[in-house]
């Protein structure tokens, strides 16, 4: 009799994701906004609360939320490039979908057998890191970053740890997963960028010969691939998400992919015992291929959630449980950065507005 019970609330939900998913609108050209009848969950003063602590508590310069395809809270300016930090990772891995399952990039790949080396030499340990392990930041290998933003100073000893075993956030590992990309596919990433991404989800803003790559070659030969981007643009990027990669009738990225990206490949368990820092600040987060994971959250609004994240205060969150995109950045130009406490209560904060008794 329970397992009766549960195969129909199974398949009802199945049923209302389904619904969910055919009722998606997306932006033309332009974004479209709400009509206050279908932004009734998100008018009350929890809202306004929200707009105060955008304004009093962070130096954010631009935000949407975007709820079911259509715009429900903005503030600042969603046009300005600007750069998004480590949001870059989470864009390369959308990159490398096809090209994984056409057969061009293979994960199981060591980087002895790609041939890369680097300022200081590899060890013979760390040769046996796999492209699957460098895109899940398993890599193992603990060089020194030409482009900053890892926590290297987390890194056991080089050379003590096997390929594949232990997590750490590294640019080491993002910057050479940018240069694995484009010598497998012989294809640029900022082309690749335009192609898949901008090109047919029709982005406002975006700018091809902004994008440059920058690092510090006398460290590591490896560059970094920074991206400019602006607010409403990444919100497209995290509806494409939250749409399993579909975008109007086209499918964009395959949904398998989508589904391979947002795979648990460490667990908060881990991630917050390597890198202390993560420690009670009230987020789970586990890591899949370089986009960061919800997890253990007890809020149903952020169930299944997840983030792209960038240094200051770049932000791409999908709260798939509640049809959601939240889109943030804080413009790196005027030297001015948000802890990481308050980014994180900003993405609490944005899904927290929603009421789900509204209907």
């Amino acid at each position: 009799m329970k397992t009766g019970r549960f195969i129909c609330a199974f398949a009802a939900v199945l049923m209302l994701t389904c619904f969910y998913l055919e009722a998606q609108e997306f932006p033309d050209r332009v974004w479209h906004k709400a009509s206050p009848e279908e932004a009734k969950a998100w008018q009350n003063p929890k809202a306004q609360a929200f707009q105060e602590y955008l304004i009093d508590s962070t130096k954010i310069t631009g935000l949407m939320i975007v709820h079911k395809g259509k715009v429900v809270f903005e503030y600042g300016d969603l046009e300005e490039l600007s750069y998004i930090a480590s949001c870059r990772k989470s864009v390369l891995s959308i990159l490398y979908g096809q090209y994984v399952e056409d057969g061009t990039i293979r994960l199981n790949k060591t980087i002895k057998e790609l041939g890369i080396d680097d300022v200081e030499g590899i060890l013979p340990i760390e040769q046996n890191a796999t492209v699957q392990d460098i895109i899940s930041a398993r890599s193992g290998v603990y060089h020194p970053e030409g482009y900053p933003g890892g926590m290297q100073e987390y890194a056991p000893k080089r050379g003590s740890v096997k390929p594949g075993s232990y997590w750490l956030y590294s640019n080491w590992d993002f910057n050479v997963a940018g240069y694995i990309f484009e010598k497998e596919t012989g294809r640029n990433i900022y082309d690749e960028v335009e192609r898949q991404l901008a090109n047919p989800l029709h982005m406002q803003d975006w700018d091809r010969s902004m994008q440059q790559k920058e690092g510090n070659t006398s460290i590591s030969k490896y560059l970094a691939y920074p991206m400019w981007f602006s607010t409403r643009d990444m919100a497209r990027l995290g509806l494409l998400m939250l749409n399993k990669g579909k975008w109007k009738d086209v499918q964009v990225i395959s949904e398998s992919w989508v589904d391979e990206m947002l795979k648990s490949r460490t667990s908060h368990e881990e991630l917050n015992r390597n890198v202390p820092v993560f420690q009670g600040t009230g987020i789970n987060y586990g890591y899949g291929y370089m986009w960061w994971l919800w997890q253990a959250v007890d809020d149903p609004r952020f169930e299944g959630a997840y983030s792209a994240k960038g240094a200051m205060g770049q932000n791409i969150t999908v709260y798939p449980a509640i049809e959601t995109v939240l889109a943030f950045k804080t413009k790196a130009i005027y030297g001015r950065r948000n802890s990481s406490s308050v980014r994180l209560k900003v993405a609490q904060k944005a899904a927290e507005i929603f009421d789900s008794t509204i209907k």
